[in-house]
């Protein structure tokens, strides 16, 4: 049964991985200037091919492709770390509050700092890291239960929403404006100065997190059966919260917090993976594809104007939401 089930799980991961790059191949030959495939490869090659397409390619499209594919990695890698972590579908960092407290650092900075632009990642991902920790200390009682951080981190990300509104109510119109571009999560105008720090940051994070795979298997055993194993407990809790809250931090500074994907990826790629084993590389990769086929409808499918990502990650996400909160108290989970 093992054996079938990893069979299955690297079967969907190649599948996965080939949607993956047939979307990236998609984004950079379709457009209001149509580049034909064989020309887009010669133009990533290096090879002679007219100067509109290099452009095109290397300048305007590509970036947007890479953070497009990077950002969903390192929002479904950390939607299912952090869900198999306290055993709950709805301990998502965009459910939870992790990205609120993101959005509303990055809000913060826009509001009082608005010509230094440059701010508005770093400040993202320490709003990242700071709410993660207020809400994991908040939740501690003597380890961390899984409705108990879910419920802290909604209450945290509540609060975290009402600072954020009242910042926009307070800002210059036009900084509003710039603002809730930002908080709607938006590949617009990504630049290979997006693409550097986020593509170093997971090099660095994705390998940690798949390395503590077999933590994670461990600790959803339950605490007392993982200390039996020899595993270090609430060490490895907090070390895979603080890589899973990392990605969260890298991927909204780059593309803002693109609504639903850290919390669609994970189940989803466990359904399609079977066997109830944690899925780490299978969620990124879906979270990854979830990504690059919204900003595609947002950008070409939906009238003539283009709309954000996270828009459309918004609409399908949020059904999806309801529909597990619906399930959940038929089946008595509901809390």
């Amino acid at each position: 049964m093992r054996r079938r089930t990893d069979a299955r799980a690297r079967r969907v991961t190649v599948v996965l991985a080939a949607a993956v790059l047939a979307l990236v191949a998609l984004t950079l030959s379709y457009g209001s200037f149509q580049i034909s495939l064989p020309d887009v490869v010669r133009a990533l090659l290096g090879r002679p091919t007219p100067p509109q397409v290099d452009y095109i390619v290397h300048t305007l499209r590509l970036p947007r492709a890479l953070v497009g594919a990077l950002a969903g990695l390192a929002f479904g890698l950390a939607g299912a770390i952090f869900q198999q972590l306290v055993r709950n579908p709805l301990a998502s960092p965009d459910v939870i509050g992790v990205s609120s407290g993101a959005s509303a650092a990055a809000v913060l900075s826009i509001v009082l700092f608005p010509a230094a632009g440059d701010l508005v990642p770093a400040v993202a991902l320490a709003g990242a890291l700071g709410t993660s920790l207020l809400i994991y200390l908040l939740a501690w009682r003597s380890g961390v239960s899984g409705y108990r951080f879910v419920l802290v981190g909604i209450g945290i990300g509540a609060a975290t929403a009402g600072l954020t509104a009242f910042l926009l109510t307070r800002a210059d119109v036009r900084t509003a404006q710039e603002a809730l571009i930002w908080l709607a999560g938006s590949l617009n105008g990504r630049t290979w100065g997006n693409v550097a720090p986020l593509a170093v940051a997971v090099l660095l994070l994705v390998p940690a997190a798949l390395l503590l795979g077999r933590t994670l298997s461990g600790l959803q055993l339950g605490d007392d059966l993982a200390r039996g194993l020899g595993l270090p407990v609430e060490r490895g809790r907090l070390v895979l919260l603080l890589l899973g809250v990392g990605l969260v931090g890298v991927a909204t500074a780059a593309a803002g917090p693109i609504s639903y994907i850290a919390f669609m990826s994970g189940p989803i790629a466990g359904r399609l993976v079977g066997g109830g084993r944690p899925v780490l590389l299978p969620a990124g990769l879906v979270g990854a594809v979830l990504v690059l086929a919204a900003d595609f409808i947002g950008a070409h499918l939906i009238g003539e104007n283009q709309f954000p990502v996270g828009v459309v990650t918004g609409i399908i996400g949020a059904p999806y939401l309801l529909w597990l909160l619906a399930r959940a108290n038929r089946t008595g989970r509901g809390g």
